[in-house]
């Protein structure tokens, strides 16, 4: 199992939905660095995903991780916002196999540098396939609905068919 950097929305939206051990099971570890840490635990305080974070860094799974090529990390800061910017320098400085990143235009940067990377719902499809969530149509709409994640009917449709189940149930 190799490693993985996440960003503030997969873990913010995995905690909201009970699931943020996923990342537990699926990597031997993940890293956040300190602007992640910062907007999901000292700014979020109260809301969904800071206490779970918290207590997953208190565990020892999850770890903070700074980031040190200043350079990269300006370049990213000019198109991308902290905790992104330091999650892509991160994953890249370090060698990680896998960003998380759900933000469109922070993944689309992400490949530029040949980086791996998946979001809330890759993670969600993978836990479907290895028998870890017993419907992945639940556990999309608690992200849309409870969560109030935005996936457009096509990737809705689309996730449902990767797993096999039919996308056309209500």
């Amino acid at each position: 199992m190799p490693g993985a950097v996440s960003d503030s929305s997969t873990l913010i939206h995995l905690a909201l939905l009970g699931r943020l051990s996923l990342l537990r099971d699926f990597y031997d570890e993940v890293l956040i660095p300190p602007a992640v840490w910062k907007e999901v635990v000292e700014q979020g305080q109260g809301r969904p995903g800071s206490r779970e974070v918290e207590e997953a860094v208190n565990a020892g799974w999850l770890k903070i991780e700074s980031p040190t090529n200043q350079l990269v990390l300006r370049l990213l800061k000019r198109d991308l916002d902290e905790g992104e910017a330091e999650a892509i320098a991160l994953t890249a400085e370090r060698g990680i196999e896998m960003v998380l990143l759900d933000e469109s235009y922070a993944r689309k940067k992400a490949a530029v540098y040949g980086m791996r990377k998946t979001g809330v719902i890759g993670l969600l499809i993978r836990a479907k396939l290895e028998g870890k969530v017993f419907s992945l149509r639940y556990e999309l709409t608690r992200l849309r609905q409870d969560a109030g994640f935005r996936i457009s009917d096509t990737i809705y449709r689309e996730a449902l068919r990767s797993v096999d189940e039919d996308p056309t149930e209500p």
